[in-house]
């Protein structure tokens, strides 16, 4: 029966087998030494991790953003392949007739064959990286085929299997530089917030203290021989670490407006000096992403010299949790996000690992840690019992898809924004259907809706909370809510 008469799966299929079979034939010099140990070490992203780690350490903040972005379209090809592509077509492993025993591996998959899982994580690495650091992924791009190949070399896999697999896993690393780009496009528009009429016109800063956090992002080069110039008589004092809190209360205290220049934790923890002592807040962005005053419409240090000068400033809610994560039981604020699960199990693996290994190492060891060993917490919600992968509010309506969105039209809505990822399988596919799920969806893996308080209850010893960017154990009872218009900030018309 000639090719013209079988079906195109069938002629498909024979083709396979006949490449399948010129692989197992041809002597590849030096091939036996390296391919099988290149597909051992690509079990479970090993080596790709090491890369990533490797990139981490000893390239640049572009070439780590790029490792980062490698991990992020290995792990949503990774859960692509095991949760849908594995079980959609139930293919049988190839026959290892004709494939040189010193090839074959020692324990032979169980899992179907189509599409290759190997492939699928070493192409999206390769693109990931590449996408953002060509040079890199030109690095890594000869790498990710061998370990392709090895695949059909060691009899594992036909060559349409590894074919699909390295699509499957370039087609990720673009979708995830899609997200990346959406996440991106931060705003800086000012919102429908309520005015603040009452807030002093400071021309020449007289009456404003800023309090400065020298260990921020981007403190140093924030900006602030803007500042001097524009507000010549504002009082500045730089310090940081222990002596930030102790600074930013007493500042509060004697000032007409606490200014502050540093990242979201430390806006927030002016925030709450500023609401205790009844004063305006004005913020001079000074940290490494800069969400509250992006939200808010602050481009940096110029639109606050101008708000302030002026006497411009808006109303904005204030997130709240009680109790808070000092020791005196004053509740706790968050300008931004409050989460609990596995995003503060992250920041807390990074925090701790940090500072030996760097931020960028740091945080791919949390996420692998947390992806692979993190378990669901269990707690009650508004009275009821719950497991949760992740429990994120938000001060005010995010807008984008996912468990834990970036973007806010408005500071001033009142409102959480809660979303939760249920417990139930693995964190990585879980959070991974909720980052794809509707922003008000409701399934099993994925709810939101909005708020104006949620009781927290049942919570497990030595569960940690993030706010902010902040880390703290949780309370064993808490309450969220949102205080209205509590917190004047400074913004120009």
């Amino acid at each position: 029966m000639g090719d013209q008469e079988l079906t195109w799966p069938a002629v498909l299929a024979r083709w396979d087998r006949r490449l399948f079979d010129a692989v197992a034939r041809r002597h590849w010099p030096g091939a036996d030494r390296v391919l099988p140990r290149l597909g051992r070490a690509a079990n479970h992203g090993v080596l790709w991790g090491g890369a990533a780690a490797a990139i981490a350490v000893f390239g640049s903040a572009g070439a780590r953003k790029a490792a980062v972005r490698g991990a992020a379209s290995l792990a949503l090809a990774s859960s692509t392949i095991n949760t849908v592509g594995k079980w959609s077509v139930r293919r049988p492993r190839p026959l290892l007739d004709g494939v040189p025993a010193v090839r074959q591996l020692r324990v032979q998959p169980t899992t179907t064959s189509f599409p290759s899982g190997h492939s699928a994580s070493a192409f999206a690495f390769a693109t990931g990286v590449a996408l953002a650091a060509p040079g890199w992924g030109a690095v890594l791009a000869p790498v990710a085929a061998s370990v392709a190949f090895s695949r059909v070399y060691t009899g594992v896999h036909y060559p349409s299997d590894v074919a699909a697999g390295a699509t499957l896993g370039v087609a990720a690393a673009f979708v995830v530089r899609r997200l990346a780009r959406d996440a991106k496009e931060a705003r800086v528009v000012p919102g429908d917030e309520r005015p603040a009429p009452g807030a002093p016109a400071l021309p020449d800063g007289a009456g404003l203290t800023v309090v400065v956090n020298t260990g921020s992002g981007t403190a140093a080069a924030a900006g602030l021989d803007v500042l001097r110039r524009r507000l010549p008589k504002a009082e500045v004092i730089e310090c940081g670490g222990e002596e930030l809190l102790p600074a930013l209360a007493d500042a509060a205290a004697r000032s007409s407006v606490l200014g502050v220049c540093g990242g979201d934790g430390t806006i927030n923890a002016a925030a709450t000096a500023a609401l205790r002592a009844g004063v305006p807040l004005a913020v001079f962005p000074g940290g490494t992403l800069n969400h509250f005053a992006m939200d808010l419409g602050l481009a940096g240090v110029e639109d606050t010299c101008e708000a302030v000068a002026q006497g411009q400033a808006v109303r904005v809610g204030v997130g709240r949790f009680s109790p808070g994560p000092g020791p005196d039981g004053e509740p706790g604020h968050f300008l931004n996000t409050f989460s609990i699960g596995a995003y503060p199990e992250l920041l807390g693996h990074r925090l701790r690992w940090a500072p030996r290994i760097g931020g960028g190492p740091a945080a791919l060891l949390a996420s692998w840690k947390v992806l692979r060993a993190q378990r669901p917490v269990r707690l009650r919600l508004a009275g009821r019992p719950r497991s949760v992968w992740l429990l994120f509010a938000g001060n005010g309506t995010y807008h984008g898809t996912g468990p834990a969105p970036r973007r806010r039209d408005s500071l001033g809505e009142g409102l959480l924004d809660l979303r939760v990822v249920y417990g139930g399988g693995r964190p990585g596919p879980r959070l991974l259907a909720a980052a794809f799920a509707g922003p008000l969806s409701r399934s099993p893996v994925h709810a939101a809706t909005h708020l104006r308080s949620l009781r927290i209850g049942d919570v497990p010893a030595g569960t940690p909370l993030a706010y902010d960017g902040e880390y703290a154990d949780a309370p064993a009872r808490l309450v969220l809510d949102v205080l209205p218009d509590a917190l004047t900030v400074y913004r120009p018309r």
